[in-house]
């Protein structure tokens, strides 16, 4: 005769669902007692449902009893309680929603200084997609499936591209602290997205002397300076709020950032528009000899 079919759940371990040739169906648990395999049916997948079933499996691997009548109801008043609940865990080890949040998050807290953006996009993406998914059994095509999801919703690239760099380096972290069944980085599989829409644009010079006329006519004197500086760098706008007279190198016409996004020090040459402002600068405000003084400040 013909076979019958077994498909097992990806969750919990040994849990399935057993079809016959006749096409009864029902919910089954093999696991072992005292180091000997046993078969262990839970009910018949028609009266009751794959949650109930799956209860009734975490249960029996706990050395608990669970029944239900044959509406689906529970019997002797017997709910799910914490036992169940360390019992599930232990079987399908930790999820991702209590590692990103009670792990991860807390290490990067600790040195990683955009760890807020981190939290956000855990909180906002990682969490309500796949925050129940036990890390043990997350595989590429459901981080696949992660993606696509981001797609579908309109998320620019460059925002997927950062959810795989954080799930992908969280897996790493899992594996290097031996979290309990994480043994590959289902994250090396999906490759970052290519961004081939990048765009480059300037100012042409109409545009540029209607700027700065605008700005000229704000209140903030300094302003005018600012967005010039902008201009004549290419630099963020932090990094110039931030620029002090002692990173000015006025021998090697060089301006020393410190403290860059990437964490690295960088060095960005200075063209004569550049170093001719600095200069006007210089002569309005006076700064203080050891040149701690702000080159943009009020």
């Amino acid at each position: 005769g013909k076979s019958h079919f077994e498909f097992f759940d990806a969750n919990l371990k040994g849990f399935y669902v057993d079809v016959q040739p006749s096409g009864h169906k029902c919910f089954r648990l093999r696991h072992r007692v005292k180091s000997k395999l046993r078969v262990t049916t839970l009910g018949n997948a028609l009266l009751i449902s794959a949650d109930q079933a799956r209860k009734m499996a975490v249960n029996v691997l706990a050395g608990q009893s669970y029944a239900f009548d044959l509406n689906g109801n529970e019997q002797n008043g017997i709910a799910i309680n914490a036992i169940d609940q360390s019992a599930m865990s232990a079987l399908t080890g930790t999820t991702l929603e209590s590692f990103f949040l009670e792990k991860y998050i807390p290490y990067v807290k600790s040195y990683k200084r955009s760890w807020k953006t981190d939290c956000s996009m855990i909180r906002n993406h990682v969490v309500p997609q796949m925050g129940q998914k036990p890390m043990r059994y997350l595989s590429p095509p459901d981080v696949a499936i992660f993606v696509d999801h981001m797609k579908q919703k309109g998320y620019a690239i460059g925002t997927i591209n950062r959810a795989l760099v954080l799930l992908r380096y969280g897996f790493e972290l899992a594996i290097r602290w031996k979290e309990p069944g994480i043994e590959f980085n289902p994250v090396k599989e999906i490759k970052n997205i290519k961004d081939d829409n990048k765009l480059e644009r300037y100012l042409s010079n109409e545009q540029g002397q209607v700027l700065m006329q605008a700005v000229a006519q704000s209140s903030n004197a300094m302003l005018q300076h600012i967005v010039l500086f902008l201009i004549y760098t290419g630099a963020r706008k932090n990094e110039v709020l931030l620029a002090c007279w002692q990173d000015i190198d006025w021998h090697k016409s060089s301006w020393r950032i410190p403290k860059t996004k990437s964490g690295k020090v960088r060095h960005v040459p200075l063209s004569l528009g550049a170093l001719d402002l600095l200069n006007r600068l210089r002569i309005q405000v006076k700064p203080d000899h050891n040149g701690k003084q702000a080159i943009f400040s009020n």
